[in-house]
């Protein structure tokens, strides 16, 4: 039987701004695949916009049951967007990993978390007049708090904030979402974690 897949999240998971198979959990798929790997098509739970708390409720209306073999999470950028506190971030973060974990039938090494990009390296962000070494400090907090939540659930937690930063005119046309290439990029960190923990 191919693994079953979920695929939760916001902008950076449906990938606004890209096509459908350039999407990064198409990516993963298709890469999984390459490696002989038997998986189905991601089921995606993410809207462009979401916070923490927007996800849970999306959840719920989705009535998602346990039995996923593979669970990615990437959560938070409009978190801190918005202005949301970091405290705040934990708490609504912990209560989606532990749905998270639940949906892979309380497997916490099937989770694999994702970090949040560096959106304020983009021309998007520079354009933006916002403060962009404090968008990139609020991001490492947030991420710190992921990667501290994460590790003390037993899942996964792969980071692609280096990579944001590393490539930040690797964007699609809007200016401030990843363009394909650099999904590709992300594939290629997460990959690995990915086939290590569907052994």
């Amino acid at each position: 039987m191919p693994f079953h897949y979920l695929a939760l999240g916001d902008s950076y998971t449906i990938g606004e701004d890209v096509a459908e198979k350039a999407r990064w959990p198409m990516q993963l798929v298709q890469k999984l695949r390459s490696h002989g790997v038997a998986i189905d098509d991601p089921r995606i739970i993410a809207v462009t916009g979401w916070t923490t708390d927007e996800l849970s409720a999306a959840m719920d209306q989705a009535h998602l049951e346990p039995g996923y073999d593979l669970v990615t999470l990437l959560i938070g950028v409009n978190n801190q967007y918005r202005g949301r506190s970091a405290g705040e971030y934990r708490v609504q973060f912990h209560t989606l990993l532990m749905r998270a974990v639940a949906l892979a039938n309380d497997r916490p090494e099937r989770l694999i978390v994702v970090s949040i990009p560096d959106w304020g390296v983009t021309p998007f962000g520079h354009a933006s007049g916002r403060d962009v070494a404090k968008i990139s400090h609020d991001l490492d907090v947030f991420n710190a708090i992921g990667r501290d939540e994460t590790i003390r659930a037993g899942a996964h937690f792969v980071n692609i904030t280096g990579i944001s930063r590393t490539h930040p005119w690797f964007v699609a046309a809007d200016g401030l979402h990843p363009s394909s290439a650099q999904y590709a990029l992300w594939t290629d960190a997460i990959e690995p974690v990915v086939r290590g923990a569907l052994r």
